[in-house]
């Protein structure tokens, strides 16, 4: 018996551990797409991407926890913490959460400061053993998920703000661009985005193959592409919120209120208004313009959309988030997830 577990012992030992190197090597292997799966809606993005939704589950900056990153279902229930970063520029796809790391420093000032050295990064966290892989330890921000690549605005002391883009598995990191598009609204296996050295045109970027090409000449800002439609702010016409169809050539005024940011999602639009005597408001139109409702008085900011729910912040306020039924049925309250 003696001499059996004699040479049963080292035989288990060896196979714990040849399995525990297994697992750790198998943790590492990045699991890449299959398809040009877009990480968050280009409105989202343009908001600061605190909340995104894949399948039946939402990733957000807890509001309760400082702005960490964390879960919940749809109905905003099992809400599970997922790391102690602050977290910004959320996107998913099957396997990882990507985001943009922006943690206090030692001054304490403010959550979401852009140049912040060695807190600020860009992330991916493994859904299944929530380990952080750093994609780039230089500040970023507007990162987007197309495919197996995110685009993010890159900042280092030599370029100052860059156009990027690296591999889901922290390979292949690039400069795309010396201009720092920002590349929010992802349609499949194309980037949309407005054009700020020398124009503020509409372009199509082919992540495929790198090619760009002008889709719309204006001058424009935040082009949401959402069911073959563009949604842009017209900077010519005081900021009108306007959608143009791929192939046409004359937008389409949605609302004639100077708009201040927007959100697309399903049947409505909602967006922040601002006139000229100081009247603003939160607000929702339908998709084609009609239908224009005041939802609450005041600025507003960061409107994120899910299936179910629309959340937002007053301009002022930093503590608190506020909710609504994406459906424009039920009454505002303040975000609590618990």
């Amino acid at each position: 018996m003696k001499k059996a577990l004699t040479f049963i012992i080292p035989i288990v030992l060896v196979l714990g551990v040849a399995g525990y190197f297994f697992y750790q090597y198998k943790s590492k292997q990045t699991i890449f797409n299959d398809s040009y799966v877009n990480g968050n809606i280009g409105g989202n993005l343009y908001n600061d991407g605190l909340f995104c939704e894949y399948g039946d589950t939402i990733y957000f900056s807890n509001p309760n926890d400082g702005y960490k990153l964390y879960s919940m279902n749809k109905n905003e229930t099992e809400v599970k913490k997922l790391s102690d970063d602050i977290a910004s520029y959320i996107n998913a796809d099957e396997h990882y959460v990507y985001y943009v790391r922006n943690n206090l420093g030692g001054d304490g000032e403010g959550n979401f400061s852009f140049l912040r050295f060695n807190t600020n990064s860009l992330c991916r966290l493994n859904k299944k053993n929530k380990k952080i892989l750093v994609l780039d330890s230089d500040p970023s921000i507007y990162a987007s998920l197309i495919g197996n690549y995110v685009y993010y605005i890159h900042y280092d002391e030599d370029n100052a703000s860059t156009f990027n883009r690296v591999k889901i598995d922290g390979t292949e990191k690039e400069i795309l661009n010396k201009n720092p598009y920002y590349p929010c609204s992802g349609n499949g296996q194309y980037l949309y985005y407005n054009g700020q050295e020398k124009d503020h045109n509409i372009y199509q970027l082919d992540t495929a193959n790198g090619n760009s090409q002008m889709v719309y000449q204006g001058n424009c800002w935040n082009p949401v592409m959402y069911n073959n439609t563009i949604y842009f702010l017209d900077c010519e016409n005081d900021y009108r919120l306007c959608s143009l169809e791929i192939g046409d050539t004359e937008p389409f005024v949605l609302v004639d209120q100077r708009i201040e940011t927007f959100n697309v999602y399903g049947n409505y639009i909602y967006i922040q208004t601002n006139d000229l005597n100081g009247n603003a408001a939160l607000c929702r139109v339908n998709i084609n313009g009609s239908g224009l409702m005041m939802l609450r008085n005041g600025n507003h900011r960061n409107i994120h959309i899910t299936s179910n729910t629309v959340y937002f912040r007053d301009f002022d306020d930093d503590e608190t988030i506020y909710r609504m039924p994406a459906d424009g049925s039920g009454t505002i309250s303040i975000f609590n997830p618990h």
